[in-house]
């Protein structure tokens, strides 16, 4: 069905009193945007972060009229409040959605691949995975930055922890080359049982063990831990991702921006023999050998 939407123009202290009221306007859906060009990074637990200059976009049936609602936000925010709507065409977005996902590989052997799509190699190594709730699927840097790693090493055999296992795509990508057991931890439901159902769609859901933090294995040493979350949770995290790891295993981390990398590189080098840091688009990838 065809659209309309407004989109105002905000400040990180309005956006979310905006939002509201255009929820209460009838909008289907509203969405934030940065009005310039400055990241975000890293909210803290809980935390939405804004930018000081935000684009707040409504979305409507196109037979709404939107006089009524744009006088009501001028009453509210003065007549000199910018705005402007605009006209969406009818698609199938389901549709168009789905056509941007494409088979991709990541290394020699490993591909990931969208369920609607045919695999290019039936001998390489796929991954079937669909985007979802959960945040992995290969498309994002960091993720990427793991795959190639993972495709690079030796699991014959070995044991993998996957600290923050998101959609499961390390955790999965990792059995299917060869490792004997994956453990996938993660502090959110929704991506353990995104991991679980990812890995029963791969035939891979009996050598995958998944836990929340508080319910891991006490004593469990890996072989390779590979971590694809944020710097800050990698920071207070260094003494137990030491811990997880055998000595003489490896370790990779990822979710790190090339800003934060050498401060990381620090902490994790007091356990670990570093490897050079590898970049993709300004993020970039640790890893090392533990001592």
């Amino acid at each position: 069905m065809p659209w309309i939407q407004i989109r105002l123009y905000a400040t990180a202290k309005n956006a979310n009193k905006l939002s509201n009221m255009l929820m209460g306007l009838g909008a289907q859906a509203v969405t934030y945007m940065d009005a310039q060009d400055n990241p975000v990074y890293e909210p803290l637990p809980g935390e939405t972060k804004l930018w000081g200059e935000t684009q707040v976009t409504g979305l409507f049936d196109a037979e709404t009229d939107p006089a009524p609602i744009l006088a009501f936000f001028q009453r509210h925010f003065g007549k000199q409040m910018p705005y402007k709507v605009e006209q969406l065409e009818d698609k199938d977005w389901v549709r168009e959605w789905m056509d941007h996902f494409h088979p991709m590989q990541f290394g020699e052997r490993l591909w990931i691949c969208p369920s609607w799509r045919d695999v290019p190699d039936p001998d390489a190594v796929n991954v079937m995975l669909d985007p979802g709730l959960a945040f992995g699927t290969g498309t994002h840097p960091t993720t990427a930055l793991c795959l190639q790693w993972l495709d690079g090493v030796d699991l014959a055999g070995k044991t993998v922890v996957d600290f923050g296992c998101g959609s499961g795509i390390l955790a999965i990508a990792a059995l299917k080359l060869g490792a004997a057991r994956v453990i996938g931890i993660d502090i959110d439901p929704q991506a353990i049982q995104a991991s679980r159902d990812n890995a029963e769609r791969n035939g891979v859901a009996d050598q995958l063990e998944l836990f929340l933090p508080e319910d891991q294995p006490k004593g469990l040493q890996a072989d390779l831990l590979v971590a694809n979350i944020l710097a800050g949770p990698l920071r207070e995290l260094a003494p137990l991702m030491n811990e997880l790891v055998r000595p003489g295993g490896l370790l990779a981390l990822s979710g790190v921006l090339e800003t934060q990398a050498v401060e990381l590189e620090q902490i994790y080098g007091q356990w670990f023999d570093m490897d050079p840091t590898a970049v993709r688009e300004e993020w970039c990838r640790l890893s090392g050998i533990k001592r």
